[in-house]
């Protein structure tokens, strides 16, 4: 049906830079909100930020002022910006959607989530 895959994760310094992206593929009518959600070892999954269709943005407040979310509907991808990163932004970062999919004889929403990507903050 619909598969989100996610890419640039890794291994980065404090107070470096990383930019996810997740390009969503397959028998898609249309994209509706994209979000990113995180998870640390032994903690819950938790919201980092979200985006609508029409590119309206909220953040974790951990988050605010550091993080940015974007999309390219053209292409049906997401990104997260992150910036000065901390320590405690280690995580696999999972990125998360709700898709209009083609199923005939009509469409359904339904929601996906990628595979995640495991970032990683330290010296």
């Amino acid at each position: 049906q619909v598969q989100l895959a996610e890419s640039g994760g890794g291994l980065v310094q404090p107070g470096g830079s990383l930019r996810l992206s997740c390009a969503a593929s397959g028998s898609i009518f249309s994209v509706n909100d994209m979000r990113w959600y995180r998870q640390a070892p032994g903690k819950q999954r938790e919201l980092v930020a979200a985006i609508s269709s029409f590119g309206v943005t909220i953040y974790a407040d951990s988050v605010k002022g550091r993080f940015t979310i974007s999309r390219d509907n053209a292409k049906n991808t997401v990104y997260l910006q992150m910036n000065s990163l901390k320590p405690a932004d280690t995580a696999v970062y999972y990125c998360n959607a709700d898709v209009r999919v083609r199923l005939f004889p009509g469409v359904e929403q339904r929601e996906f989530w990628g595979q995640g990507t495991q970032v990683t903050v330290s010296s």
